[in-house]
């Protein structure tokens, strides 16, 4: 048995929380561990707001997220009109550096990409989708 739901929120960062709270609950079903669903939960978090902040640049806008949890496996699909953007092309961030030498932003893709899984990306029909999945450890 699994859990799925999916919801559109607009393009505030208010509407955040309610989108990790049905994570949590899905996830919960089904018998993640808490580290999973925190793990999830920022991933998601983070893709959400830069769709908002890079994607929409406060214009507005829909997001769709639909999430599907099963015993072996939670995936997170991410859906908005924003313009064109791959976040599997933004490169590693330099951890190395001094703070003063590393360049402003790209850790967020980072974080996701280390607390997920897998991550795909695709662009159809005028509109970005990322996919997020969390296997059970």
């Amino acid at each position: 048995m699994g859990a799925q739901f999916t919801m559109t929120i607009g393009s505030d960062n208010e509407e955040i929380p309610a989108v990790s709270a049905r994570l949590e609950e899905a996830m919960r079903v089904v018998g993640f561990s808490d580290d999973a669903i925190l793990d999830t939960q920022l991933a998601v978090e983070e893709a959400i707001a830069n769709v908002i902040i890079h994607g929409y640049k406060g214009l507005g806008g829909g997001i769709e997220i639909s999430c599907s949890a099963a015993q072996d496996r939670v995936m997170v699909q991410i859906t908005d009109a924003a313009p064109r953007f791959d976040p599997l092309s933004v490169p590693e961030p330099d951890l190395e550096g001094s703070l003063e030498e590393r360049s402003i932003g790209g850790l967020g893709v980072f974080l996701i990409r280390q607390v997920m899984d897998e991550i795909s990306y695709r662009y159809e029909n005028g509109r970005n989708t990322l996919v997020l999945v969390k296997r059970r450890a």
